[in-house]
């Protein structure tokens, strides 16, 4: 039953190596890209329901030992609620992403390389999801990296050279960062599987848990580099427009979430694990996580405000969908801050769940944007808003796919979105109620974010949708299109014959993302049941150390 933690993993591996394999022939290729991606979702439901249903259950923890040998000692793949959450959602949006690239990339791209490059991206992702020790994740990291910033800089202009170049210089410093910081826990703790070292951390008799302290730190920023939080923000809004709008998707949706999955797992999981008392103006407490709950604080913040005003200011679609993310992993990150200073169970695991639920909705809702903004800029030729206008009269599935994603992350009930930022309020909330340390300043911070999130895509809307039509719009789209057979145009005019079956396709993947977010707001009980089984194996230091090293040695002063 083990085994059937690697399927996903496998299933990507196999499609990589196979899309390379049948790159001479490209109807064949996009073929077997589909059906890998259609197999990565089908395994990630398997492993979904082996580890979290029923809906409810305290959930499963199953651990695959790689060639037999035994963990610490051994590399070990590890499937819990919380692993299995994200690979779900990372299932489906790449799913939708490349339904998409194979209608948005141009052919000779998809033959070259792109599709192996996606689904390698994929592997790695995958990969970082389900490892259990700290090299490792650091090694899937690479993985994903490197296909990564080929795909950044996939049309090779010079905007994208320049783009890429920063996007592979900053993230190679991460690593040089993070590796260093691996081998400094190394040194000290004497291991790297993440059950060991918790284990370790908990017992403290033999390990100095100040400079973990330390270099958990160094890792955290790392991290926080991963998933594009201020200070480490510079290279999203440029990587972002240089890369095609499906890669785009996958960044904002999926790659930025392993930053954030890195901190759940291992400053809840594992560093949580080690007792230090800690003191700092309006802070104290007994954990590791009472240190990094104000830095997580200041990060979100920063992140929601300079992310808001940014997106704000754009002049350019695709710009302010750029900024909007760094103001809304801002908003994932909110809870996380004060879940890890709450002293109540319950509300620290409803702050895991609100991030997880969040981190949800953005993957759907941006990975729909941004893929909706690649459509208008292969329609219409640009996606500045001067040239912009009336695509609300011109394309309505395409706006209504595009206000539909908008409104999930303002957060407009039924949408899933709406249930995502209350979570967001209501654990701000609860800690206030308790007279948690800077609980009300989340709550400002939160209502401030939302007033700028409508702010900004009530811009985007506007500019881009409605009113008149702008001139690129009159010139691309003269007469209402909303299928294959355009309406009101004049012979020779708009877009016709295979560009307008791509477009079609394009704003059907647009759409049923769209309907998908209206879905999941109308079965919201199974998603926060799902994120809620999530936040729990999160926090259950024993459990996971249990499942993983088969011991039954009580952890003492586990958090949680």
């Amino acid at each position: 039953m083990s085994t059937v933690v690697i399927a996903p993993l496998l299933v990507a591996l196999v499609t990589a190596i196979a899309t390379l394999v049948t790159r001479t022939n490209l109807t064949v290729q996009r073929a077997v890209s589909l059906l890998g991606g259609v197999g990565y979702l089908a395994a990630a439901a398997l492993l979904f329901r082996s580890v979290v249903l029923p809906l409810g259950s305290a959930g499963r923890t199953i651990v695959y030992q790689v060639s037999g040998w035994q963990a610490p000692f051994g590399i070990v793949l590890v499937a819990d609620p919380l692993s299995a959450f994200m690979v779900g959602f990372a299932s489906l949006v790449s799913l939708g992403a490349l339904a998409y690239s194979v209608l948005y990339v141009d052919a000779y791209g998809q033959k070259l390389s792109y599709h192996t490059l996606y689904h390698f991206m994929v592997v790695g992702v995958t990969g970082s999801f389900l490892t259990g020790d700290i090299f490792n994740l650091f090694v899937w990291f690479e993985v994903m990296l490197m296909s990564s910033y080929i795909l950044v800089l996939f049309y090779s202009g010079p905007e994208h050279t320049r783009a890429a170049l920063n996007y592979v210089v900053l993230n190679l410093l991460g690593s040089a960062v993070m590796l260093l910081a691996i081998g400094g826990l190394y040194a000290t703790t004497g291991t790297l599987n993440m059950a060991d070292l918790a284990q370790r951390l908990a017992d403290g008799s033999n390990v100095a848990v100040t400079p973990v302290l330390g270099l958990s730190a160094v890792l955290f920023s790392v991290f926080a580099l991963k998933a594009g939080l201020v200070p480490f923000q510079f290279w999203v809004p440029a990587a972002y427009r240089a890369a095609p709008a499906p890669v785009t998707a996958m960044l904002a949706g999926v790659v930025k979430k392993v930053g954030v999955y890195a901190i759940v797992r291992l400053y809840f999981t594992v560093f949580a694990a080690a007792s230090l008392p800690v003191s700092l103006p309006f802070v104290s407490g007994d954990s590791v996580l009472a240190f990094f709950g104000p830095v997580m604080f200041l990060m979100a913040t920063a992140s929601i405000v300079l992310g808001g005003v940014g997106a704000v200011g754009r002049t350019d679609l695709d710009e302010l969908l750029a900024y909007s993310s760094i103001s809304q992993v801002g908003f994932i990150l909110l809870p996380l801050a004060v879940a890890a200073t709450a002293e109540s169970a319950a509300v620290r695991t409803l702050g895991v769940a609100a991030t997880l639920v969040y981190a949800f909705n953005h993957a759907l809702a941006k990975s729909l944007l941004f893929l909706a903004s690649g459509t208008v800029q292969e329609a219409v030729g640009t996606a500045r808003f001067d040239q912009l206008g009336g695509l609300a009269r011109r394309a309505p599935i395409l706006a209504t796919g595009f206000l539909l994603g908008a409104l999930t992350l303002i957060g407009v009930p039924p949408l899933s979105g709406f249930f995502g930022k209350l979570l967001v309020f209501q654990t701000a909330a609860g800690a206030f109620s308790g007279s948690a340390a800077g609980a009300g300043a989340a709550l400002a911070v939160a209502l401030a974010g939302a007033v700028l999130t409508i702010a900004y895509y009530t811009r985007a809307w506007n500019d881009a949708f409605w009113g008149a039509p702008g001139p690129a719009v009159e010139a691309s789209l003269p007469g209402r299109w909303s299928g294959p057979v355009e309406i009101g145009a004049e012979e020779g005019e708009g877009t016709t014959g295979s560009d307008d079956f791509a477009l079609t396709g394009q704003v059907t993947v647009v759409l049923v993302l769209a309907l998908a977010a209206v879905g999941f707001g109308i079965g919201f009980d199974a998603l926060y049941a799902s994120a809620t089984a999530a936040a729990r194996a999160a926090l259950d230091t024993q459990g996971y150390v249990d499942a993983v090293l088969g011991s039954a040695a009580a952890l003492a002063g586990v958090v949680g």
